[in-house]
C-alpha cells in the first residue's frame, strides 16, 4: 500500500475515533444507515447521469491505483536509454532491436523504434508530445470524476437534511420525542456524511491522482530529451548527465513550488526611498548701475 495512504488513512479513522470517544455521549448515534444511503447512492445516481458508464466503472480501479504503491522506474529507463544509445552510436542494429525487446517502458520503446525506422526528429517529437498531452488529458478527467463527486456528495447531505426538517415539522404537532429525534438524526448525520465523503476521501483521491500525473508527465518528457538526443546521436555520458539534471530540475519545480510561492506572499515589499528634490532659490537679477 501506498504508506501517505496509509498514513492519512490511519490519521483520520484515528481523529474521527478520539471526537466519538470524548464528545460523543453514544458512538453508536453517529451511525444512520437511511443518512448515509441518501449521501452514497445520490452521489452515485447523479454520478451515472453525468458520466457514461464506461468513465463510472472505472471508479473502483482508480481507487486501487491510490492504494497501490506505484513506482516510476526512472532509473532503471535512463539506463535502458543510455545502453541503446551506446549500440545506436556503434551502428548495430541488430543489437539496439535485441535490447529494444527488454524494454519495459512502453512509451520509451516506441519512441526507440521510430528512431530505428530513420524517422525524422520532428516527427517523433510531435507524436510523442501528443500521447503526452493525451495521457495527460485522460487523467485529468479521471481526477476530475472525482472532483464532480466530491461536489455532489455535500449537496446531497443537505438534501437529506431538508428531508429530516420536513418529517420533523409534521411530528412536531404529535409530541412523539422519539420519532423527533430520529428525524433530527437524519436531518444532521446527511450534512455530515457528505462533507465527511467529500473532503476525506473523494477530493484527496482527486488530488492523488493529479500528483500522479504529474511525477508521469515529468518522466515521459525526461524519455522524448532524451529520444531526442539519440536521434542526434549525442554522447551517452552527455545524455545519462542530462536526464538526471532534468529530473532533479523538475522535482525541486515540483516540491518547492508551493513553498516559493508562500514565500513570496509572506515577504514584504521593499520600501522604496522617497527622493526629495531640494530646489535651489532663484537668483535674483542683477541691476546695472545707470
Amino acid at each position: 500500500m501506498n504508506p501517505s495512504t496509509l498514513i492519512g488513512i490511519v490519521a483520520s479513522v484515528a481523529l474521527l475515533g478520539a471526537v466519538l470517544f470524548f464528545s460523543a455521549e453514544d458512538a453508536a448515534a453517529f451511525v444512520d444507515v437511511p443518512s448515509l444511503g441518501i449521501v452514497v447512492v445520490g452521489t452515485l445516481a447523479a454520478t451515472f447521469i453525468s458520466y457514461p458508464l464506461r468513465e463510472v466503472l472505472r471508479i473502483f480501479r482508480l481507487l486501487g491505483t491510490v492504494l497501490r504503491n506505484e513506482r516510476l522506474h526512472t532509473e532503471q529507463d535512463i539506463d535502458d536509454l543510455i545502453s541503446i544509445s551506446r549500440l545506436w552510436m556503434k551502428d548495430d542494429i541488430r543489437k539496439v532491436e535485441a535490447a529494444l525487446e527488454n524494454v519495459s517502458n512502453p512509451f520509451l520503446k516506441t519512441g526507440v523504434q521510430l528512431v530505428i525506422d530513420h524517422t525524422p526528429e520532428q516527427d517523433i517529437v510531435d507524436l510523442m508530445q501528443w500521447r503526452v498531452s493525451r495521457l495527460r488529458a485522460r487523467e485529468r478527467a479521471e481526477a476530475q470524476l472525482f472532483r464532480t463527486m466530491a461536489g455532489f456528495a455535500p449537496a446531497f447531505g443537505m438534501l437529506g437534511t431538508l428531508v429530516g426538517l420536513v418529517n420533523l415539522l409534521f411530528l412536531l404537532g404529535d409530541g412523539d420525542m422519539a420519532a423527533i429525534g430520529q428525524q433530527m438524526a437524519l436531518a444532521l448525520m446527511t450534512t455530515f456524511y457528505g462533507i465527511l465523503f467529500a473532503n476525506l476521501l473523494l477530493k484527496p483521491v482527486a488530488v492523488k491522482l493529479e500528483r500522479r500525473t504529474e511525477q508521469r508527465v515529468i518522466v515521459m518528457s525526461m524519455i522524448m530529451q532524451g529520444v531526442s538526443m539519440m536521434c542526434q546521436k549525442r554522447s551517452p555520458s552527455l545524455m545519462r548527465e542530462t536526464l538526471n539534471s532534468f529530473m532533479e530540475e523538475h522535482e525541486d519545480e515540483i516540491n518547492d513550488h508551493q513553498g516559493r510561492r508562500a514565500q513570496v506572499q509572506q515577504a514584504e515589499p521593499a520600501k522604496k526611498p522617497r527622493l526629495r528634490l531640494r530646489l535651489k532659490p532663484k537668483a535674483k537679477p542683477q541691476t546695472r548701475p545707470s
